[in-house]
């Protein structure tokens, strides 16, 4: 396990009880009041740690790399019912962007998302998360796919954004998002979409588009990473931590503001720390998710979307 900076008291104590059972086992001394009491001393620090989370706190632990990225959800929920689909007919397969059809809970889905790598060698492969034009362009195709056989589609956002390179703006990045978000608004089947690590900028809003928004406790989505507007506004990243509370970019706040639908609450330390309940709990919401798009009507169905989006931005003084 590796920890962030705000987790080593965390990391002291979990040593300090694995040193008390190894000294438990290696001699005759009867080390379990000790034990106990450190493992109770273990759970209190945790409550108190991770039930007063800074929004800056919460960026670390959405990039914390024992979390479990868009794949582990695909194979752990759809089990070997996932068949993986590749390429944009146009390019080449983007292999920062996974998509394919897969069950849940007996029901077909088409689900695309954004692939992060768990080393080097697989965060080169994977580009970071970060999609070129040909991975929007794949997943349009397979959205565009699911509608003609009348599947719903599952999105599985988690992105540090869209690749930047120059090649990538020579296709054409922007054009790709953009026509992403305009035919995901008018597809004639359901939507869900679940923020399960990064949702950055116009790179989430790509696949970002749901009758269902959900995100996952301990996610962050915004226009901005904290550490660029920090550079923007600052000049500096040394103010990221400010920046990521003006941003309002945490899971509560985006359900404050009714920018998404619900969010999936979390074990205690994230979901790493428990992937099993994590990726149950996520099946249960895209099945609850499904459930109330199922019965609509195309014209419903999309008419609701598009209140949805239109009536963002509104405020009252």
């Amino acid at each position: 396990m590796e920890y962030l900076d705000f987790e080593l008291p965390i990391k002291e104590l979990e040593e300090q009880l694995e040193k008390c059972v190894i000294i438990g086992k290696e001699s005759d001394v009867d080390v379990t009041p000790t034990c106990q009491e450190i493992n109770k001393k273990l759970e209190q620090t945790k409550k108190e740690i991770y039930k007063n989370l800074t929004a800056w706190q919460r960026v670390q632990l959405s990039r914390h790399p024992n979390r479990p990225y868009t794949l582990d959800y695909i194979r752990a929920i759809c089990g070997d019912t996932f068949l993986e689909l590749h390429g944009d007919r146009g390019f080449k397969d983007d292999k920062a962007m996974v998509g394919g059809l897969g069950k849940i809970n007996g029901q077909s889905f088409m689900i695309v998302g954004q692939q992060k790598g768990f080393n080097t060698k697989t965060r080169q492969y994977r580009n970071f998360g970060m999609a070129n034009p040909e991975g929007y362009r794949k997943a349009l195709r397979l959205m565009k796919m699911a509608e003609k056989f009348g599947i719903p589609v599952l999105t599985l956002v988690d992105t540090p954004g869209a690749y930047p390179g120059l090649e990538a703006e020579e296709r054409g990045q922007g054009e790709a998002i953009a026509r992403n978000i305009f035919e995901m608004v008018r597809l004639k089947v359901p939507i869900i979409t679940i923020i399960v690590g990064e949702g950055a900028s116009g790179g989430a809003l790509g696949i970002g588009v749901g009758d269902r928004v959900y995100m996952l406790e301990n996610t962050w989505y915004s226009v901005i990473s904290p550490e660029s507007c920090s550079s923007i506004l600052w000049k500096s990243w040394e103010y990221k931590e400010r920046a990521a509370d003006a941003l309002k970019l945490t899971s509560s706040d985006m359900k404050k503001q009714n920018l998404v639908d619900d969010v999936i609450p979390e074990p205690l330390g994230g979901a790493h720390y428990d992937r099993e309940t994590t990726f149950k709990t996520v099946a249960e919401y895209i099945t609850k998710g499904y459930n109330q798009l199922k019965d609509l009507s195309t014209a419903d169905l999309i008419a609701q979307r598009m209140d949805k989006y239109s009536n963002m931005g509104e405020f009252k003084e």
